[in-house]
């Protein structure tokens, strides 16, 4: 199975930066306390082999299921290695497949969808999941709808349509300049990768840029064999 955003979602108005707008909210009735933004325990750390170090506040709050998930699987190196495998230019980022094709997941089970009034602005982090066929029934929608597991995609720039539809769990606070270097394609060609992933409260080194790849020989050529990465 594919994990695909709809193509025929429409572009939302205006951009919003990830580092500032809508950081801050103020108490609603009947809604849960996000966690500060100083709290590492909700601070996801993305090194990117883009040159630099993404920060991404996640939302308990909204999406409590999506970020225990976010931070076993990232305790389990699970993320590191990954490349971003689908990204659209004035859309998203998508990655956390270990396939890099877009048809992988982890093997934990897969989530019920946790829809909230968090929107899709320029640097919101949502779920991947699956699209529900055209024609779908109410059981294949919500099939679909509940089948979010470890694949996560970047809003480069508003798409709103997406929102209540998708589960958004946590927005870019720091580094996006290193998601928007990312490259582009289904698949990219030379597809960025995440280095390493971490959460902050596990007190992680600091950003260290990816060694270059060993020059071969003169003559020899490199040599995938099946199975590998």
């Amino acid at each position: 199975m594919r994990f695909l955003l709809s193509l025929l979602a429409l572009v939302g108005m205006g951009l919003a930066s990830p580092a500032s707008a809508q950081l801050i909210e103020s108490p609603v009735a009947g809604r849960k306390t996000p966690p500060p933004t100083t709290d590492k325990e909700n601070l996801w750390l993305l090194d990117l082999s883009t040159g630099g170090r993404v920060t991404i506040w996640l939302r308990p709050d909204v999406a409590p299921k999506m970020v225990e998930r976010i931070k076993t699987l990232t305790r389990q190196k699970f993320y590191d290695g990954i490349v971003f495998h689908r990204v659209i230019e004035g859309f998203m980022a998508q990655s956390g497949d270990p396939k890099g094709d877009g048809s992988g997941g982890s093997d934990l089970p897969d989530l019920p969808a946790e829809f909230s009034y968090l929107p899709h602005v320029r640097g919101a982090v949502s779920a991947a999941r699956q699209g529900a066929p055209e024609g779908a029934t109410p059981e294949q929608r919500k099939a679909a709808e509940d089948s979010a597991n470890s694949q996560f995609f970047i809003m480069f720039t508003p798409r709103l349509s997406l929102d209540k539809d998708y589960s958004v769990f946590g927005r870019v606070i720091g580094g996006m300049e290193y998601v928007d270097s990312i490259p582009r394609g289904e698949p990219p060609a030379n597809p960025a990768r995440i280095v390493h992933a971490w959460i902050a409260s596990d007190n992680p080194p600091a950003y260290q840029p990816p060694a270059p790849a060993a020059a071969l020989p003169e003559g020899e050529e490199e040599v995938t064999l099946p199975g590998t990465k």
